[in-house]
């Protein structure tokens, strides 16, 4: 499939032009290796152009290896026909950390520059540059320095080393709360989007405030330690995919694309990338969204690592701010 048939966000002052569909590099136990990198380059001869990846993944080194070999085998002209986006672990969220770990991401990479780069999560670890997951409780910072941080974001920025900066796992309230202090606004929020959390709060305020959604763990992450097998085993998505001919997964897919979201899948199996695909020239009825809108709703990944009781957040009320 040709890269110019995957639809693109709109360029705009905020945010380069971005794939619609993004290549997640998120291996639990997280570490880079072979079968990574051979991933990356063969959804590159598929047509993936949108590749995500963190520090704290290990797998920035894959991507810059799969995007040179790329480059060389003439896949694509050079790494500019690419969007990749990394991000700032914990551990670097400290205002004098920031502009030092984008440093280091691209010498991971071998690159220049990202196309976007977020804060992970809003939260510090201590001590600070140490890339650790799982993380021991008393890592945790007992605040999280928010402006200093975004401050950072934005010289890299100014930089040049990231043409677009953002956020990860922030709520409504606390993306609104940087939204009020930032000078370079954030152009993106990277969270937890799928039919069984539909991110109803968030999305209005992006909307709002034109803000980029864009979703991880589109089909629930079965299988790994933060995901769940809700989304996969719902009957409802079930008795959808079943009526239209689709896989589940695609149901989940058209469903976040039609919902004007960027969409982070994961999977190294070729024809499940083929699948991923296969999502643009058809879409859903009205009666099969109302029953995806009717679904209970409950977070996938609540993320209970990042409660302590000595830390900024006490329970997961306070990490989200009540949306749970």
């Amino acid at each position: 499939m040709a890269s110019n048939s995957i639809p693109v966000v709109p360029a705009s002052a905020l945010l380069p032009t971005m794939p619609r569909i993004g290549m997640g590099t998120a291996a639990f136990p997280f570490t880079s290796s072979q079968e990574t990198t051979a991933a990356i380059l063969r959804a590159i001869e598929l047509g993936y152009r949108h590749f995500d990846t963190a520090r704290i993944y290990a797998t920035e080194g894959c991507v810059g290896e799969a995007v040179a070999e790329a480059v060389r085998r003439g896949l694509i002209a050079s790494r500019a026909d690419l969007f990749v986006t990394s991000k700032l672990w914990c551990s670097d969220g400290h205002a004098d950390r920031v502009v030092p770990a984008a440093r280091e991401t691209l010498r991971n990479l071998g690159m220049e520059y990202v196309d976007l780069f977020l804060v992970h999560w809003p939260l510090s670890l201590t001590p600070p540059g140490k890339q650790k997951y799982p993380f021991p409780k008393e890592d945790i910072a007992p605040s999280f320095d928010m402006e200093g941080v975004w401050r950072g974001m934005e010289e890299c920025h100014r930089l040049g080393l990231a043409r677009a900066i953002g956020v990860s796992n922030f709520s409504a309230r606390k993306l609104e709360q940087l939204l009020s202090l930032a000078v370079v606004r954030p152009a993106v929020d990277q969270v937890e989007v799928n039919p069984m959390w539909q991110q109803r709060k968030l999305r209005e305020v992006c909307r709002r405030e034109g803000v980029q959604l864009c979703g991880f763990s589109p089909l629930g992450a079965k299988g790994t330690p933060w995901g769940s097998a809700a989304v996969m085993d719902s009957d409802v998505l079930q008795e959808v995919a079943g009526a239209k001919g689709k896989t589940m997964a695609q149901i989940c897919l058209r469903w976040l694309y039609e919902q004007g979201d960027v969409i982070l899948v994961k999977t190294y199996n070729e024809k499940r990338m083929k699948e991923n695909l296969d999502i643009f020239d058809w879409e859903l009825t009205d009666q099969e969204r109302e029953k995806i809108s009717q679904l209970p709703q409950q977070r996938v990944m609540p993320g209970l690592e990042f409660i302590s009781d000595d830390g900024p957040y006490k329970s997961l009320e306070d990490l989200w701010d009540g949306d749970v």
